[in-house]
């Protein structure tokens, strides 16, 4: 237990030193059933860190909505964003991983409609002016009001997980944000941010590259024995990750986690610093102007 207290203020510190160091946000992402140290309640520890730091953008990548009731999660987002003085960044998921699933009880095939009308709610509930009610498939209710309203209206930026072009364009469609996995080498990151791109111009929005989040595991190297050790500690991590996320019972499906492809050179900010800058001009041309950083070691040497 004494070790979930360590690795919660390690976190912290790490938040506030990355603003210390100019960095524009921190996004945190939410697990639970994993048996590891992790943070299943992102929105605790934003509205902590928005008393700990002044300027930096406080997001979420991604909350995992069928999770949550979303009037519980409206009436958060808006507290969240009175506390941060309107820093939050609403990012949502539908979550796709089998011990989640298996420990709420939720069976895999209703994670993309419970997600779809789940935003539905929220749309409802940031639109209304009073109260509202909701007739759907897993959330009915009668003369909700929310409060407290966010800060930065009608709501804060939404920035939605894709895993697909046909999904970026629909994000760009609606004017939300868009965040990019760590997965995908720079060509795929290029074509979902040209999806995007067009997609939101078509529709009548102005195009903005802040509002495209592109994942990178990070950590900076000194020699080839360090680099190997680091990519050994995230293949470590990620196939943690695909056991939580497979349904031990059968292969593929709808729990699929996303895997690596393409040219590792092309796809992990793990090495030298030569190495790294090499990456990340290749993602620059592709068209990513801001890169989240994902560091499963926390290190503030590599972060400095």
């Amino acid at each position: 237990a004494n070790n979930h207290h360590a690795i919660l203020h390690q976190v912290i510190d790490y938040v506030v030193e990355a603003e210390r160091l100019g960095f524009v946000s921190t996004f945190l992402n939410e697990h639970h059933f994993t048996g590891l140290p992790q943070i299943p309640s992102s929105m605790m520890m934003l509205a902590y860190l928005a008393a700990r730091t002044e300027k930096m953008r406080l997001g979420t990548a991604v909350t995992i909505l069928p999770w949550h009731n979303p009037l519980l999660y409206a009436e958060e987002v808006g507290t969240l964003d009175l506390l941060s003085d309107g820093r939050f960044d609403c990012g949502i998921g539908r979550g796709f991983r089998y011990v989640e699933c298996r420990g709420f009880g939720i069976p895999a095939e209703e994670l993309l409609p419970r997600y779809e009308e789940a935003v539905e709610v929220l749309d409802l509930a940031w639109r209304s002016e009073g109260r509202f009610s909701f007739a759907g498939t897993y959330w009915n209710f009668t003369d909700a009001i929310i409060d407290p309203t966010p800060i930065q209206r009608p709501h804060p930026p939404l920035w939605i997980a894709v895993g697909s072009d046909e999904s970026a364009a629909k994000a760009g469609a609606r004017g939300h944000s868009l965040l990019l996995d760590q997965f995908s080498d720079s060509a795929r990151i290029g074509r979902r941010i040209a999806a995007y791109r067009a997609a939101a111009e078509a529709n009548g929005h102005i195009y903005d590259p802040m509002k495209v989040g592109t994942t990178r595991a990070f950590h900076v190297t000194t020699s080839e024995a360090e680099t190997k050790e680091a990519l050994g500690h995230h293949q470590h991590v990620l196939a943690n990750n695909r056991k939580l996320s497979t349904d031990p019972n059968q292969a593929g499906g709808l729990h699929s986690p996303p895997m690596a492809t393409g040219d590792p050179d092309d796809i992990w900010l793990i090495g030298t610093p030569e190495q790294i800058v090499r990456r990340i001009e290749r993602l620059k041309a592709a068209g990513a102007e801001y890169l989240l950083l994902l560091d499963a070691t926390g290190d503030l040497g590599s972060l400095r």
